[in-house]
């Protein structure tokens, strides 16, 4: 059987044409959707003035807020001006489901506070520790990959 240039023209269009439909219907699949869910966005954007003057509270600190990864889990290292007296929360957000969001308490010894491995899983993570200490407001935001 002998196939002339015409013919090969349309089995390549015909074969082309499959190739990018298949590609087309892959792509929209379910498992290939990815749900960032905020609820309440427009109002946390409403407070944004305070989130600005938290963050520039901390930059006024004797040092960063450091997080390191542990055998044990996260540590986390204050400034020395920050000592037990400091309340607030540690939020562990994961953006691609809210499922997966934890908070703790402040709890600080030594100026050190540890996160447990056993409640993270491997992925993105921002965290989000807010403090107030002698009326004072903290924020301390970082982006994490377990």
């Amino acid at each position: 059987m002998k196939i002339n240039w015409g013919t090969g023209i349309v089995i390549a269009m015909a074969l082309f044409m499959s190739f990018i439909i298949y590609f087309v219907v892959r792509s929209a699949a379910p498992e290939n959707r990815y749900y960032f869910d905020e609820e309440d966005y427009y109002k946390s954007s409403l407070k944004h003035q305070e989130v600005i003057d938290k963050l520039e509270n901390t930059k006024t600190l004797s040092s960063k807020v450091i997080i390191t990864k542990t055998a044990t889990g996260y540590l986390i290292e204050f400034p020395k001006e920050i000592n037990e007296e400091a309340t607030g929360t540690v939020v562990f957000y994961r953006p691609s489901t809210k499922v997966l969001d934890f908070e703790f308490p402040l709890a600080i010894v030594d100026n050190k506070m540890i996160i447990e491995h056993e409640n993270l899983i491997s992925g993105n993570w921002k965290i989000t520790i807010d403090f107030k200490l002698n009326s004072e407001e903290y924020l301390v935001k970082r982006s994490i990959t377990y």
